[in-house]
């Protein structure tokens, strides 16, 4: 049952029984160590960097991802070498000293003056990406290379003409040899995940425009009328500042606006408490509107919501919710929200335990006592049957190096200290290595994505985004690293796990003001089309476009030949697109 607004304000508060101020918390479990049993993996890992890296070396230098089953690039990030900068967070706390020298040169003489490819820039793709590539090695390496900061800074200098009127709202991409953004709708991903990268580099400059910008925007969101309090559609119109449509998910196009919210409180103990409000409000409203339960295996899942409906859907881009739930309920030392980022972390990791390959679908569906419907065709006879068996049915097969249920398995090991997570990212391992791994006649190790994870003879995805490097090797890597030394509580990881420092102990922080935000604002919403954003270059795109905050798609699924992909992980429409 849907309950109206004014009562589910009420409902959610007796809940969680909050207190009128939350007094932080620790994020990590005190003294954790690694067993030495797990010590090889931490090698693994680095050797799996290392012979992805040097494939990306050989045939893409320079250029933004590599093919390396075709042996060369594509330059779908405007060819300033994306790979480079994503993996110079990872360089560093791998101790690849040489690597991260080298890409130090690299980065330093990038001309972000201008986009090396006929293609628009991503306001949030480049901010995740280049700008806390740069600010975190900045960081990491002792703030001494002055280049990085500055190349972070002639960066955004150019985005920043993205923000056009009195909405507060960027346009999402924009022409770097004009500077004129394009001028279509938007989601709030992209608009309201600018926040930790913004403010870092206001700080390191002394200019506050850039914090002023970004957290504009990720507070206009959180204002705005809602259908359930903290809980914003998906679309956003930049020129309107309205909501597109009725959507809502913590997956593709919203996802990441959540996670900021809760980690840019974090950062800085100074910023507004709507921060921290707005996201334990989200974290209310889901835990009462979207908390479903399967009815086979008894997986604990976050569906969506259409404006009438609940879909009971769910896709890797939605799987970082375990973590940032975690994480979020440490801080607020609320053990309800732990307990239950625990359920989704374990939910999600079921679909990797299931599949042949035992590694993750993209997008996936379950049915639950509230009842089974995704918006699209309802489970085939072989959907059912899987069903059946494993607790959730595949409705897009493919994998494309996405890092969301590992990073959410990292954080339940950092939180927990339970081995069963060590055991689950040293299966991961062992998968990627046998069914990822692409070997070359010339000795050259590449990894690239599969079509179809329930099949141990799948056809491959002839690309290795730069994230396979930023996200999914470090999350790896950390897991089995000394928890001491990036530790939960001295560091935050951006949505392209790139880590930056935060205010060092907890003790005398408090985040937010402990109460639940009302919408004091009427819904509002205005029709438009959204389209599919940040498509991953050279592989084939889904068809999709997003009309009044539904989803039309062609999606690939189970037994299809058609190929669909979506974009970078958090980004696309992929968990509503069934």
């Amino acid at each position: 049952m849907i309950l109206p607004t004014s009562t589910l304000v009420f409902a959610l508060g007796a809940f969680l029984s909050l207190p009128s101020a939350s007094l932080g918390g620790l994020v990590q479990k005190q003294g954790l160590a690694v067993p030495p049993a797990y010590g090889s993996h931490q090698g693994e890992v680095k050797q799996i960097f290392l012979d992805s890296y040097n494939a990306y070396k050989k045939f893409a230098d320079g250029h933004d991802d590599v093919s390396p089953v075709s042996q060369t690039f594509s330059d779908g990030r405007n060819g300033w070498g994306a790979t480079i900068i994503d993996a110079m967070s990872t360089m560093k706390i791998m101790d690849l000293n040489d690597l991260f020298a080298d890409a130090v040169k690299f980065a330093s003489n990038i001309d972000f003056s201008k986009s090396k490819t006929s293609d628009t820039v991503s306001v949030f793709e480049t901010t995740i990406r280049y700008v806390g590539g740069l600010l975190s090695a900045y960081e990491l390496s002792g703030k001494q290379y002055q280049p990085l900061l500055d190349k972070a800074k002639e960066v955004a200098d150019k985005m920043a003409y993205a923000w056009v009127g009195k909405n507060n709202i960027p346009y999402g991409h924009i022409d770097f040899s004009t500077n004129i953004p394009s001028t279509a709708t938007s989601n709030i991903a992209e608009a309201g995940t600018l926040t930790l990268e913004w403010a870092r580099l206001a700080q390191y400059t002394g200019n506050m425009t850039y914090k002023a910008l970004a957290e504009n925007a990720a507070l206009h969101i959180a204002n705005l009328g809602v259908q359930f309090p903290g809980l914003p559609a998906q679309g956003i119109d930049p020129s309107t500042g309205l909501s597109v449509g009725k959507y809502i998910t913590w997956g593709g196009g919203s996802d990441s606006y959540f996670e900021y919210l809760i980690k840019y409180a974090r950062t800085d103990n100074s910023v507004s408490p709507d921060f921290a409000d707005s996201w334990r409000t989200a974290v209310d409203s889901s835990i009462q509107v979207l908390r479903k339960t399967s009815t086979v295996g008894d997986h604990v899942y976050l569906a969506d919501y259409d404006g009438s409906k609940i879909r009971h859907v769910g896709s890797h881009l939605a799987c970082f919710h375990g973590g940032n739930w975690l994480l979020g309920g440490q801080l607020l030392n609320n053990v309800t929200i732990v307990e239950i980022g625990l359920e989704l972390t374990d939910a999600c990791w079921n679909t990797y335990a299931r599949t042949a390959t035992q590694i993750g679908p993209e997008v996936f569906a379950f049915i639950s006592k509230d009842g089974g419907y995704t918006g699209g065709s309802p489970p085939s006879a072989e959907q059912n049957a899987f069903y059946e068996l494993n607790g959730f049915y595949i409705t897009a097969a493919d994998y494309v190096l996405r890092p969301e249920v590992l990073e959410s398995n990292f954080y339940a090991w950092r939180v927990t200290g339970n081995v069963k997570y060590l055991d689950r990212a040293a299966s991961a391992i062992q998968s990627f290595r046998d069914y990822l791994s692409v070997k070359k006649a010339d000795g050259t190790v590449g990894y690239v994505g599969i079509d179809d994870v329930d099949n141990k003879e799948s056809s491959r995805i002839d690309d290795t985004e730069s994230f396979w490097f930023a996200e999914v090797l470090k999350y790896l890597y950390l897991t089995f690293d000394d928890p001491s030394r990036y530790s939960l509580d001295e560091y935050v990881f951006n949505t392209e796990a790139h880590p930056l420092k935060v205010p060092s102990g907890t003790a005398d922080a408090t985040y937010g003001t402990g109460k639940l935000r009302t919408s004091y604002s009427p819904f509002k919403t205005t029709t438009g089309s959204t389209p599919a954003v940040s498509p991953i270059p050279n592989i084939g795109n889904v068809v999709a476009r997003v009309v009044d905050g539904l989803v039309e798609s062609t999606v690939k699924t189970r037994g299809s030949n058609r190929r669909s992909r979506r974009s970078k992980h958090r980004r696309s429409f992929a968990s509503a697109s069934l």
